[in-house]
């Protein structure tokens, strides 16, 4: 059913009472122009929405120092990986059991949900001091601090190691940016299960972040020429983390989260689960079990992890 900004909004019973059907079908609900938008269940029809700056916030990759540490991030995640181009990946929680707080960066219910790229050598890095050892990355972002709760991208240039383009923030010889952000509610943690975080490429045309908390969905698009993803798109790392800047998200004992990753490559093939392929440096307080690979017309992996 072709939807666009703007038209009436349209229902229909079949998705009555099922948040995770209408997700589907609200993400691939077109809109006629890029921006910021909403919409709410059960309507198929995105509205418009102005646009925000996104938090100045660096998302920093991995550095590779954690010091052997159980705890997922700082490379210590599982990532799925596909032998053809992924064009959407899906990131989301099918089970929570036990969590009842969370603190990261000092404050309370502060955490980022980030469904990131691998790394990649994409042609923007032919500006890098060493094209090279030139890496670009691209995170799908819903940030959940107080005062600054948003939906947004954030681009990098890995080992850029010379004077950032314009339009770029310098980080310790890389650069990174943010796409426009749409304002989104800081949401309670608790509500985990109902938050959802899908991300497509687009060759040529405009890459989309969209973030669903159950009955809402918050979208906002950017160029794929700033990274160049859709042509290099085969793997994607999910979780639950701290509020950028390399922080941690720390939950209650006895939390248990299952995490699933679920793409469209074209494909039905069974794709990798890849251990220790992360490539956020935020991090959590839960250890990873064991991951589950699945062959289907949207192949996924998922995960326990818990404390």
């Amino acid at each position: 059913m072709a939807v666009t900004s703007g038209a009436v909004a349209a229902t229909s019973p079949q998705f009555a009472g099922s948040w995770a059907m209408w997700r589907e079908a609200i993400s691939q609900a077109p809109t006629s122009q890029g921006g910021c938008f909403t919409a709410h269940y059960p309507s198929l029809a995105w509205s418009k929405a102005a646009c925000v700056q996104a938090p100045d916030v660096p998302l920093i990759p991995k550095t590779g120092q954690n010091n052997g540490a159980r705890t997922v991030g700082n490379g210590d995640d599982y990532a799925i990986q596909t032998k053809t181009l992924i064009s959407t990946g899906v990131g989301s929680f099918t089970k929570v059991k036990g969590l009842k707080s969370e603190t990261g960066g000092g404050q309370v219910n502060a955490y980022t949900l980030q469904l990131n790229s691998e790394f990649f050598n994409g042609p923007v890095c032919a500006g890098a001091a060493v094209p090279s050892k030139c890496l670009t990355w691209l995170q799908y972002v819903y940030f959940g601090a107080k005062g600054q709760s948003s939906v947004f991208m954030q681009y990098w240039l890995i080992n850029w190691n010379t004077k950032c383009p314009a339009g770029w923030n310098s980080f310790s010889g890389d650069c990174y940016k943010n796409s426009a952000a749409v304002p989104a509610p800081q949401e309670p943690i608790t509500d985990l299960s109902r938050m959802s975080i899908t991300g497509s490429a687009v060759n040529g045309g405009l890459d989309t972040t969209i973030f669903t908390d159950g009955a809402n969905a918050y979208k906002t698009t950017g160029p794929d020429t700033v990274v160049d993803l859709a042509n290099a798109w085969n793997g994607s790392e999910f979780n639950v983390i701290g509020p950028g800047g390399g922080s941690e998200a720390n939950f209650n004992a006895g939390t248990s989260l299952t995490v699933g990753i679920a793409v469209n490559d074209g494909s039905t093939a069974k794709p990798k689960c890849l251990s220790n392929a992360g490539t956020t440096g935020e991090t959590n307080n839960l250890n990873l079990g064991a991951c589950r690979a699945k062959a289907s017309d949207t192949p996924s992996i998922s995960f326990v992890e818990s404390n």
